[in-house]
């Protein structure tokens, strides 16, 4: 009697091949995601503690944060990332932290001022230089290179610029200190207003904003570092910073990083 054997084809080569690699591109696609689900994170836990440092841990008692959390809902955050985010920056608030400002040179022309919420300067020193020693950049006096200002963004809506919101804005703010003005195209119809002015008036003009009535939202109130003078653009160098810069606010206790690149 004959016995027959009958065996299952196997896979040939090709469809394994493509088997194995559309794993390997979901995998990617999944570690790709995952980087930049925790780098928008990091970017809003940042920002968040920069609102807390210079006022309440509470979303509704703080514009600047009420703000910078809608923004990272809209962005797709998931929720239990924010709610993380923000018990982490109140904690920071509440402990022992301080405010640690570092000035840089970089590639010897670049001028930049890191501001970092530390609970152990050495430490946070420590880590700002191995930073820096990766991009030939080193510890220098820098602030000459930079304008300390106070700087408010508010959105006005169409219908306001429409009716000449703009103009008694800048009616409102300016006795109170407000030195130029600029607007921009925001979202949809609406336009971003820029004031700046010196530090100590920063107060009075967001008090001024509030109680005008013309704002539809507070987008910022703060303390800024701007470039003194407008730099000359050079595509390798903006590069090279970019990089520093980003190494640098990977830094858990980094607040902002300001450089004479910025527009």
């Amino acid at each position: 009697m004959r016995v027959t054997t009958k065996y299952a084809p196997r896979p040939s080569p090709v469809s394994r091949s493509l088997f194995t690699s559309g794993l390997f591109q979901w995998s990617k696609i999944q570690q790709k995601k995952g980087i930049n689900d925790q780098r928008r994170g990091q970017v809003y836990a940042r920002a968040f503690r920069v609102s807390i440092h210079g006022g309440s841990a509470d979303p509704e008692k703080n514009v600047a944060l009420l703000n910078a959390v809608k923004k990272a809902r809209a962005d797709g955050v998931p929720k239990a990332n924010i709610e993380s985010a923000l018990q982490k920056a109140a904690g920071g608030k509440d402990g022992a932290g301080q405010l640690a400002t570092y000035e840089v040179l970089a590639h010897g022309s670049v001028g930049l001022i890191i501001e970092c919420l530390t609970d152990n300067g050495n430490r946070t020193l420590h880590q700002m230089r191995e930073v820096l020693n990766e991009h030939s950049a080193r510890f220098a006096t820098v602030r000459f290179m930079f304008r300390h200002r106070g700087r408010v963004r508010v959105v006005l809506s169409e219908q306001d610029v429409a009716s000449g919101g703009v103009d008694r804005l800048f009616d409102k703010v300016l006795p109170a200190g407000a030195e130029d003005f600029d607007q921009a195209p925001g979202v949809s119809e609406d336009v971003e207003v820029e004031i700046m002015c010196v530090p100590n008036a920063l107060g009075k003009i967001t008090d001024a904003i509030a109680k005008s009535g013309l704002s539809q939202g507070l987008l910022s109130s703060e303390l800024i570092y701007a470039p003194a003078e407008e730099a000359v653009m050079d595509e390798d160098l903006s590069s090279r910073v970019k990089d520093l810069v980003f190494d640098l606010e990977e830094n858990e206790g980094t607040l902002r990083v300001w450089t004479t690149l910025d527009p």
